[in-house]
């Protein structure tokens, strides 16, 4: 998908022609494109009020394509945690909306959101985000839990297992390292098997050796399950592993060098 200050019109239709070898009229096909993953239009976040008032996010166009990986670099206090978290519904923006799978957030309620985010998304964050008196078995079973999802348990110990962590289900996260709490958290985000999943500087606790095995484990387990990535982070390592990288700048993304 191509990158633009301008959204393209929902309603272009790609033209495929079909011509027989005699003279007979050319046929055209309409073909409606697919629907995105994210599709972000003139996407504004303002904070402080009229006199004081800050922009983070002006005019904000994004899209991404269903399977797609892409990274959001920039500098420190440029939005990139702000635009990941307008793009999941976990924040509304001033103007400008987000549509997600088809669905506009700016048109439904915040329990309508958190049933999207719980049907079709995961996230992985820098802090880890595990709940201190649960297992690591327990942390991943949560999500699942919580949607109803059937065999939540034998989908959590499978998920582990995949992240190398099947000797330590019973462990709380103060037993584990920081790789192994980040092992966990990216088993939580994929064990519902999400068609999008969110990850805010996820290598950004952890030390370089412990940070590459992430990456590896980030993108095999995109690619076995054709997960749309959509990645803030500060290493460019990992935005190179991505399809796209794109710099947020003055409140824009732009297409990285």
């Amino acid at each position: 998908m191509l990158l633009s200050n301008e959204p393209s019109p929902n309603n272009i239709h790609q033209l495929s022609v079909n011509e027989t070898a005699t003279n007979q009229p050319t046929t055209y096909q309409a073909t409606k494109p697919s629907t995105p993953a994210i599709l972000a239009t003139n996407l504004c976040k303002s904070v402080g009020d009229t006199d004081n008032k800050i922009n983070i996010l002006s005019q904000l166009q994004l899209q991404v394509a269903l399977g797609e990986s892409v990274a959001i670099v920039g500098s420190s206090g440029s939005g990139k945690s702000t635009l990941l978290g307008l793009l999941a519904g976990l924040d509304q923006p001033t103007s400008g909306s987000v549509t997600v799978k088809g669905a506009a957030f700016s048109d439904l309620d915040e329990d309508a959101r958190a049933a999207i985010r719980g049907k079709h998304m995961g996230f992985v964050f820098q802090s880890f985000q595990l709940l201190p008196t649960m297992t690591a078995l327990e942390n991943v079973m949560l999500p699942m839990q919580l949607a109803n999802q059937d065999n939540a348990k034998k989908v959590a110990i499978a998920t582990l297992e995949k992240v190398g962590l099947g000797a330590r289900l019973t462990h709380y996260p103060k037993q584990l390292s920081g790789g192994e709490q980040q092992r966990v958290a990216i088993a939580r985000a994929f064990a519902s098997q999400p068609a999008i999943l969110f990850a805010d500087e996820p290598t950004g606790n952890l030390d370089l050796a412990t940070g590459e095995r992430i990456i590896e484990l980030l993108f095999d387990l995109n690619q076995a399950a054709g997960t749309t990535l959509i990645l803030v982070t500060h290493d460019m390592k990992l935005a190179k592993r991505c399809q796209r990288s794109l710099t947020l700048n003055n409140g824009r993304l732009s297409e990285s060098l």
